[in-house]
């Protein structure tokens, strides 16, 4: 409806705002724009770091842009996650710095499976309160990550969510994208009978397995996050929060040497369970225990709680975050490379052809750790 500049609305009354309730605003409901524009404020130089010469446009508008370049048939890989309950870990000890390192892993080491180079990654903090500080943290650890990852962080968004999570409460989830020539696409279909696996360690529990091992450590131990623990050199709590190795570069650094058919990237499911989602039909990953010891946070964990080695495996990573899948001729150099690049390897096991035996499993661990 409109009205004359010299006329009132019917039925309104002349000032609107005189029978106002001033109590009634976005603050006093909880959302506070400027703690906001704060945090934005002190966020800006973390998010300027993580860049790269494809980004066009500036931080703050409403999308952000980024130039493909020139490929011959660009794929566009594409994955979105989260970080689980370490949060609540994060939360507990109010360390904050490091939980956007974990995102970023858990997005770009996915793209990186199929040979796809992260190019940017887009963040979501969902927050019970914007503390400008706090949110400031987590975004310089998300800044970190890209950082590591060599790709650019392109934007996101932080939602303040009063009466629906506590003041201290946030959760955090990313996409990230990428891009892979179509011939050099890395998959299953180019694995082969002898093909050489080689396990790369991970820092620790990386961030999947967080609600078993605060039942265990911290439930039923009672284990308090401050307390020095003897076996792991340091509290429980900096164990806990050890950020995820981000191995995309160094991935993406072996595909370019070396003739590598796929990755894995070990998250929820453990080691076999991710490794049957890059094996062929026909084929069979057999993987030897005995060629690397577990971290001691995943010994702690058995034994505090009794947990089943099965359970364990199928949980937790064990000590192995990335796997490549590389022609027997490129073994040595593969090892050698990522050795140069500070990476621990070693030679995990061997594809070969599934038998009657393996009642079409396409991944197992045989043998025992070496303790």
């Amino acid at each position: 409806m409109t009205t004359p500049d010299n006329q009132q609305p019917e039925n309104q009354p002349e000032n609107p705002d005189s029978q106002a309730d001033t109590s009634v605003s976005y603050a006093a409901a909880g959302v506070d724009i400027e703690a906001g524009d704060k945090a934005v404020e002190l966020f800006a130089p973390h998010a300027k770091r993580a860049t790269r010469p494809e980004v066009r446009g500036s931080l703050g508008g409403f999308a952000g842009l980024f130039a493909l370049g020139k490929y011959k048939e660009p794929l566009l890989a594409a994955g979105s996650d989260g970080v689980g309950t370490k949060l609540a870990v994060a939360q507990a000890m109010d360390k904050h710095d490091t939980i956007g390192i974990d995102l970023v892993a858990m997005c770009v080491d996915d793209l990186v499976v199929c040979g796809a180079e992260p190019l940017f990654l887009q963040d979501y903090i969902a927050i019970g309160k914007v503390v400008p500080e706090k949110v400031a943290e987590i975004v310089g650890g998300i800044a970190e990550g890209c950082v590591q990852a060599g790709c650019a962080l392109l934007g996101g968004e932080t939602a303040e969510h009063p009466g629906v999570m506590a003041e201290d409460e946030y959760d955090v989830s990313a996409t990230a994208v990428g891009v892979v020539e179509a011939d050099e696409l890395l998959g299953p279909d180019r694995v082969r009978d002898g093909d050489v696996i080689i396990g790369m360690a991970s820092s620790g529990l990386h961030s999947n397995g967080y609600s078993l091992a605060r039942h265990v450590l911290l439930g039923k131990a009672g284990l308090p996050l401050d307390g020095h623990i003897e076996e792991l050199g340091r509290t429980l709590g900096e164990e806990l929060l050890e950020p995820t190795r981000i191995y995309s570069l160094d991935c993406l650094a072996l595909a370019h040497e070396c003739e590598v058919h796929t990755f894995c990237h070990v998250t929820g499911g453990g080691l076999v369970g991710n490794m049957e989602r890059v094996i062929p039909d026909g084929k069979v990953a057999e993987m030897h225990r005995a060629s690397w010891e577990p971290p001691q946070i995943f010994r702690t964990i058995r034994t505090v709680g009794k947990v089943p080695e099965a359970e364990m495996e199928k949980t937790f990573n064990m000590g192995v975050g990335m796997v490549a899948v590389v022609a027997p001729e490129d073994r040595d150099r593969a090892l050698a490379m990522l050795t140069a690049r500070h990476v621990d390897c070693w030679e995990l096991g061997v594809v070969r052809n599934a038998t009657a035996e393996d009642e079409g499993r396409r991944a197992t661990l045989v043998g025992t750790h070496v303790h």
